[in-house]
C-alpha cells in the first residue's frame, strides 16, 4: 500500500476531530458568556489543532494531544477529585480519541510523511520517524497520559468517595414496646399502625439470606395500559398477612384474597370504580384491616367478625368481609361502603381519591385524600376525616382551613376548598390518644401568595390529632411557606428512644428534601438539634419566601449543586448540561421557583417519598433509601383565570385540564426533571443510596450507593453508580433488611448492620412497593414482593406476587 493510501485515515480522523472542535467551541464560548467553565474553549483548539495536524499528516498532532490529554485528566482531577464517574464524563471521549491516535491507522501514514523528507537530511528524518511511534516522542507523551488515566480510574474504582463505613449498634431494649400483631403477620401496611415496617421474625439472617429462592408466584391480571389509564398506573401495594391468608389490591381497584403458603387465590372482588375519570395516579398502596376482637357488629345479615377497608379511586370506603370478599353491609348505612365526596366543595369525578390505607382505631377509621396538584384554585378540601368502625358515621372532620371546627359537619355544607391534604399514610398512638398525620399543602404548589395563616401554619407539616376530638394537640411545619411540592410524604415511624438516660416516645418523619425530624410524639419537640437555616429569596410577583427553613441534625440534604457536579454519559452532553444549569437560577435548596425557570435540588421526588424509613424499635436504628434527582421548575405568566396554556392536544370530554395550568393563579407551571438530550440525570451519580441511622444519637452510621443502571441505559450495562428508589424498604429482628423499588429490577437483602448487599434476586418488571415478610403454614418465613412497575419512573409493567423464603428443609 503506497503512502497516500495510508494517509487516508488521518485525513478523516482530522476532519472529524476539526468538527469536534468547532461544536466545543461554539457551546464553550457559550457556556463561558453565562459564566461557566472556559475549559471547553480551551479543548476546542486542541481538538481543531489536532485535526488540522493530522489533515496535514504531521506528527506533531500527538504532542498538541498528548499535552491536552494530561492537562484534561489534571483539571478533572482538580474538579471532581478521584470519582470514577464524574471522571468518566470528562475524560471518556478524549480518552478514546487519543487511543485511536495511536493505532497503526494513524501512526503509520504520519511516519509515512516523515519518510517522504529529502535524503540530504537522514537524521532529521530518522527524529520525525520516531515521533509518529506511540513509544516515541508526541507518542510516548500521549501514551503515559493514557496510562496515566488508567491508573486514576483502577484508583478510584477501589475507593467510592461517597460512601460511608461503620456500623449500628446491637440491641438496646428488650423487645419491640406496644407490638401486639401476631410475630408471623402483617396486619397493616407498616405492620402495625406504629408505621416501624419491622418484623420480628429471625429466620432469614446475615448468614442464610443468599440461599433465598422463589417459592411461588401469582399473577394478577391487572397491568397499566388500560383505555384511560393516567401516567401514574401503578402497582404500589404492600399486601396484609392474616391468619394463613393474604389481601391485597390492584390498581383497577380489585380486591384478591391468596393463601400465604402456596399463592393460590381464594377469592377476588371487583369494586367497580366509576369509568371515565381523569385521575393523576390510579393505585391502591394496600388494604386496612379490623381484627375481630374488636368488630362487635357481629356475623348475622351483614355482619363481619372482622373487616377489611379499601379506598378506590372514585371517592368511596368500601367495608368487605375477610372470609370471602363480601360487603359488610352493617356499615355505611346498609350500603357497605361511605361516600367520600360527602360535604365536597367543586365536586368533580376523579379528582378527589385516596390513594393509601385508612388508619384503624379501636373505634375509628381515620381517612386522609389526595387533590389533584397544580390543577386549579378551585380544588377540593383536604379535610381529616374520622368515621365510625361500625358504622361508618361521622365522628369528627379536621379542615386544616378551618382547624377548630371539629364537630360533624352540617347536612348541605362544604369543607373549605383547597385546603392541605393528606394523602400518604398516617400513623397512630392509641395508648397517646393521638393520630399523626403528614400534610400536604396549599395548590397550586409552586406559588402561595394567596394561602390564609391556617394554610401557612399547617402545610408540610406532621400534625398530631387527638383520637376522641379531631383537635390539634401539636403540629411540627417540616418546610415554611412551601413552593416546591416539599409535602410531607412518608408515614411517621412511631418508636421509643433511649435518650439523654430516658425512654422518649418518638417520632421519626422522613421529608423530600432530605431532613429526617425525630420528634417527641407527646409534644412535637425536636430530640435533635434543628436549626433555621437562611433560605433564597425573591420569589415570583405577588408571593413571598420564607427567610429561613428547618434543617436537623439527621439531614440527607445534598451539597449545593455547581458546574462541576453536571454529568452527562459523554463530555458532549455533560456541556450541554453545564449550559442549561447556567441558564437556570439556581441559589441552593429552596431557591423559589421562577420565569427564568429554578433548579430544585432535591427535586419533588424527593430525597425520601411515600416508602418512608425502616424502623427497628429493639436496636433503635433506621434503614432508609435517600435519592437525588433535580427538576426544573419554570413559571409561565397567564393571561386570565381560564384560558389554556398548554395547546396541541385534544382532551376527552369531561376531562381534568393540563395538571399544571393552575387555573386561577397567576402563573402556570412546566415542571420537568433536569436531564440531558439522552434522558439521564444532568448531575452527577450517585442518585440513590441506603443508609444505616443511629436514631437515639442521631448519627448516619454507614451509608452505601445503591442499585445498577441496567434497566435505565439503552443497553443493558450493571453499572453500579447507584439509582433512585421509589418505594420502601422493610427490617427483621434477623438482621437483615429488604428492599425492591430502586430502578433496576431487582429485590435485595441488606445486612442492616454495615449495609452489605447479602442477595438479590431479578424482578420481571419494577418493584415499586414496599415488601413485607410473614411465616407461612410450613414454618417458614417468606418474603412477599409486588412487582408492576411505575408509569412516572417509566419501569417495566407488570402484575406479578412473588414469594420468596429459604429451601425446605
Amino acid at each position: 500500500m503506497d503512502i497516500p493510501e495510508r494517509a487516508h485515515g488521518t485525513g478523516v480522523t482530522g476532519l472529524l476531530l476539526i468538527i469536534i472542535g468547532l461544536v466545543l467551541a461554539a457551546a464553550g464560548i457559550w457556556l463561558a458568556a453565562l459564566g461557566g467553565s472556559w475549559y471547553y474553549i480551551g479543548a476546542a483548539l486542541a481538538f481543531a489543532a489536532t485535526g488540522l495536524l493530522l489533515w496535514r499528516r504531521s506528527a506533531s498532532a500527538l504532542w498538541v494531544y498528548g499535552i491536552f490529554f494530561i492537562a484534561t485528566l489534571l483539571w478533572s482531577v482538580w474538579e471532581v477529585g478521584i470519582d470514577w464517574w464524574p471522571l468518566a464524563a470528562r475524560l471518556g471521549v478524549p480518552f478514546l480519541v487519543g487511543a485511536l491516535l495511536l493505532t497503526p491507522w494513524i501512526t503509520r501514514p504520519l511516519s509515512g510523511a516523515a519518510r517522504r523528507v529529502p535524503s540530504a537530511e537522514p537524521e532529521r528524518r530518522r527524529i520525525r520517524r520516531h515521533e509518529a511511534s506511540p513509544w516515541r516522542g508526541g507518542g510516548m507523551l500521549l501514551s503515559l497520559g493514557l496510562l496515566a488515566f488508567a491508573g486514576v480510574a483502577a484508583w478510584s474504582w477501589m475507593h467510592d468517595p461517597h460512601t460511608v463505613k461503620g456500623a449500628l449498634p446491637p440491641a438496646r431494649a428488650a423487645t419491640a414496646g406496644g407490638d401486639s400483631v401476631p410475630p408471623g403477620e402483617w396486619q397493616a401496611y407498616g405492620r402495625t399502625g406504629m408505621g416501624q415496617r419491622y418484623s420480628p421474625l429471625t429466620q432469614i439472617t446475615p448468614a442464610n439470606a443468599g440461599q433465598l429462592q422463589l417459592a411461588w408466584e401469582f399473577r394478577t391480571g391487572d397491568v397499566r395500559g388500560q383505555p384511560g389509564d393516567p401516567e401514574e398506573t401503578t402497582f404500589e401495594v404492600t399486601p396484609l398477612k392474616i391468619g394463613n391468608r393474604l389481601f391485597l389490591c390492584t390498581p383497577h381497584q380489585s380486591v384478591v384474597a391468596l393463601d400465604a403458603t402456596t399463592g393460590a387465590q381464594i377469592w377476588r372482588r371487583d369494586l367497580h370504580v366509576e369509568k371515565g375519570l381523569a385521575l393523576q395516579h390510579l393505585t391502591c398502596r394496600g388494604l386496612s384491616y379490623q381484627p375481630p376482637a374488636e368488630a362487635v357488629a357481629g356475623t348475622g345479615p351483614g355482619g363481619c367478625a372482622s373487616k377489611l377497608f379499601m379506598p378506590t379511586a372514585d371517592g368511596r370506603l368500601v367495608a368487605l368481609n375477610p372470609e370471602n370478599g363480601e360487603s359488610c353491609s352493617s356499615f355505611g348505612k346498609g350500603q357497605g361502603q361511605i361516600d367520600l365526596w360527602a360535604n365536597m366543595p367543586n365536586h368533580r369525578p376523579g379528582a378527589y381519591y385516596s390513594t393509601s390505607p385508612v388508619v384503624v382505631t379501636k373505634k375509628l377509621l381515620i381517612v386522609g385524600g389526595t387533590v389533584l396538584d397544580n390543577v386549579s384554585t378551585h380544588e377540593q378540601s383536604g379535610v381529616i376525616r374520622a368515621f365510625d368502625i361500625e358504622t361508618g358515621a361521622l365522628v369528627w372532620n379536621w379542615d386544616s382551613a378551618n382547624p377548630d371546627a371539629t364537630a360533624p359537619i352540617a347536612a348541605g355544607q362544604t369543607y373549605t376548598p383547597n385546603s392541605p391534604n393528606s394523602w400518604s399514610i398516617s400513623s397512630v398512638d392509641e395508648a397517646l390518644g393521638l393520630v399523626y398525620v403528614p400534610m400536604g399543602n396549599h395548590t397550586p404548589d409552586v406559588w402561595g401568595g394567596d394561602r390564609s395563616e391556617a394554610v401557612e401554619r399547617y402545610s408540610s407539616s406532621v400534625v398530631a390529632l387527638e383520637l376522641a376530638t379531631g383537635r390539634v394537640r401539636w403540629a411540627y411545619q417540616t418546610v415554611h411557606h412551601d413552593l416546591w411540592d416539599y409535602d410531607v410524604p412518608s408515614q411517621p415511624s412511631l418508636v421509643d428512644l433511649r435518650i439523654g438516660g430516658q425512654t422518649v416516645p418518638a417520632l421519626v418523619q422522613p421529608t423530600k428534601q432530605g431532613e429526617l425530624f425525630v420528634l417527641d410524639r407527646r409534644t412535637g419537640a425536636p430530640l435533635h438539634p434543628v436549626s433555621e437555616v437562611p433560605a433564597p429569596g425573591g420569589a415570583a410577583k405577588g408571593d413571598h419566601t420564607a427567610p429561613s427553613q428547618p434543617k436537623t441534625q439527621l439531614s440527607f440534604d445534598p451539597p449545593k449543586l455547581s458546574g462541576s457536579d453536571m454529568w452527562g454519559a459523554t463530555m458532549f452532553d455533560q456541556l450541554y448540561c453545564r449550559i442549561a444549569f447556567q441558564r437556570l437560577r439556581y441559589e441552593g435548596r429552596f431557591t423559589p421557583p421562577s420565569t427564568q425557570g429554578t433548579l430544585v435540588y432535591p427535586g419533588n421526588f424527593g430525597v425520601f417519598n411515600w416508602g418512608s424509613v425502616a424502623v427497628d424499635p429493639v436496636r433503635q436504628v433506621a434503614f432508609t433509601t435517600p435519592a437525588y434527582l433535580a427538576f426544573v421548575s419554570k413559571l409561565v405568566a397567564r393571561p386570565d383565570d381560564t384560558s389554556l396554556m398548554v395547546q396541541g392536544k385534544e382532551r376527552p370530554k369531561n376531562a381534568l385540564p393540563s395538571l399544571n395550568e393552575n387555573f386561577g393563579a397567576p402563573f402556570a407551571v412546566k415542571l420537568s426533571a433536569f436531564t440531558s438530550p439522552l434522558g439521564i440525570p444532568c448531575h452527577a451519580p450517585p442518585w440513590g443510596y441506603v443508609a444505616g441511622i443511629d436514631l437515639a444519637s442521631g448519627q448516619i452510621a454507614w451509608k452505601h450507593r445503591n442499585g445498577t443502571v441496567r434497566d435505565l441505559a439503552p443497553v443493558p450495562l450493571p453499572f453500579k453508580m447507584g439509582v433512585p428508589n421509589l418505594g420502601g424498604p422493610i427490617m427483621t429482628a434477623g438482621g437483615v433488611a429488604f428492599l425492591s423499588g430502586t430502578l433496576d429490577y431487582y429485590v435485595r437483602a441488606y445486612d442492616v448492620s454495615d449495609g452489605r448487599e447479602l442477595w438479590r434476586s431479578r424482578l420481571p418488571a419494577g418493584g415499586q412497593a414496599t415488601p413485607m415478610t410473614y411465616t407461612g403454614a410450613d414454618g417458614r418465613q417468606f418474603l412477599l414482593v409486588a412487582a408492576g412497575g411505575h408509569g412516572s419512573t417509566g419501569t417495566k409493567a407488570g402484575d406479578y406476587v412473588l414469594a420468596y423464603a429459604l429451601p425446605k428443609p
